[in-house]
Order: structure tokens, then C-alpha cells, then sequence
């Protein structure tokens, strides 16, 4: 899917990488409240094979986790095309249940987006991780199942019949505020997280 909200202004890329829809909303909700400073295009993520990053002035990528992943997707992404994101403004977000819990939401405590980023060769200016949702009538029966089960044990919501919203939306104009204003400054070669306790 591609979406694009014209400006007159810069061009920003915003990727994503989701399951069940909630990534691209939150990536479409950037793009929103950024038409008036930029003119941003969204693009799933499994199409951006082609895509030429020299042709915008900023970039963003999103993406959710599922069982503790990211999308292969992103990897191959990022490790492709590290050096020029590397060289041009440049955010990343995370979505997933683990953030609902607001003590999760930090790079520091969400361990899945940490682990990423560490690994990664890709340094992006800005970061966030944000809360996803709990769609258990649209997922399959497989994973409705597993993420029951996941969200028993970890204390959330197991009614199978319910679609819970969780993503401080708050949260997320702030990011994209932050976005609109980011400047491309030397990023250093590596990140460091404060441990976890």
C-alpha cells in the first residue's frame, strides 16, 4: 500500500512493517499530522524493494513485533541501505503489546526494540516505541491461541471476543512533532543503552 500526502514543503518517507493494521495506522497518523510541514509518503515496507531514499529528505520506519520479531523484512531493509540512512534524518518505531505496559515503553526497558538497535547498523536520530493493539477476532486461529496465551501470563486482556486499542495516540503526535524538527547531525557508530537493572 502506498499512501501519499501532498506539501509543498520536503519530502519525508515513512516505511512500515505490520500484521494487522495497527503499524500502518500509526504510520498514516504521522503522515497526517505532518502535511502541513512535509509531504510524506507511506509505503509497506515489503514494497519498498526499489524505492530511492536519495529522492526524500527525511525517513521513518515502523514496525511491530510479533513473538519477540521483527519482519525479516527490515533487516534486509536497513542493512541495504544503512549508510545513506546513516547519512540523512531519520526515525524508527516500534509496535507492540509488551508496551501497553507504560514501564515498557522506553528503548531502555522494551528489550525487543533494544536488542534491534544494538544490532543494528542503522543509528536513527530519533526513536519510540509505542503500544499496539489486541485484535484476537481478526487474528488466525493459530495465533489467537499463542497471544492468549502470552497475554494470560503476562496479566493483559484474554477475551477472544474483544479488540483492545492500546497506542497512546498522545505519544505518537509528539513523535511526529519531534520528526518535523529533527536535523541530520553525525550520528556516532554505536548506541548505548543504560543496562537493565
Amino acid at each position: 500500500m502506498i499512501l501519499t500526502l501532498t506539501s509543498n514543503i520536503m519530502k519525508a518517507l515513512i516505511l512500515y512493517s505490520g500484521r494487522d493494521g495497527q503499524t500502518l495506522s500509526i504510520a498514516s497518523y504521522v503522515a497526517s499530522k505532518l502535511q502541513d510541514r512535509l509531504c510524506c509518503e507511506v509505503i509497506d515496507l515489503l514494497e519498498a524493494e526499489n524505492v530511492d531514499l536519495s529522492q526524500y529528505q527525511q525517513v521513518m520506519i515502523g514496525a511491530s513485533i510479533r513473538y519477540g520479531h521483527f519482519h525479516s523484512a527490515l533487516d534486509k531493509f536497513v542493512r541495504h541501505h544503512a549508510e545513506q540512512l546513516n547519512q540523512m534524518p531519520s526515525a524508527f518505531f516500534s509496535v507492540n503489546l509488551t508496551a501497553r505496559k507504560p514501564e515498557k515503553r522506553s528503548l531502555q526497558t522494551n528489550v525487543y526494540t533494544r536488542k534491534f538497535l544494538l544490532a543494528s547498523p542503522w543509528q536513527p536520530k530519533q526513536c519510540m516505541v509505542f503500544a499496539g493493539a489486541l485484535r484476537y477476532p481478526r487474528y488466525r486461529w493459530f495465533d489467537r491461541i499463542m497471544i492468549q496465551f502470552i497475554m494470560y501470563i503476562t496479566g493483559g486482556e484474554t477475551d477472544s471476543n474483544k479488540e483492545v486499542e492500546y497506542t497512546d495516540w498522545q505519544q505518537v503526535e509528539c513523535f511526529a512533532q519531534k520528526f518535523s524538527q529533527i536535523k541530520y547531525e553525525k550520528q556516532p557508530k554505536f548506541v548505548t543503552f543504560t543496562p537493565l537493572a
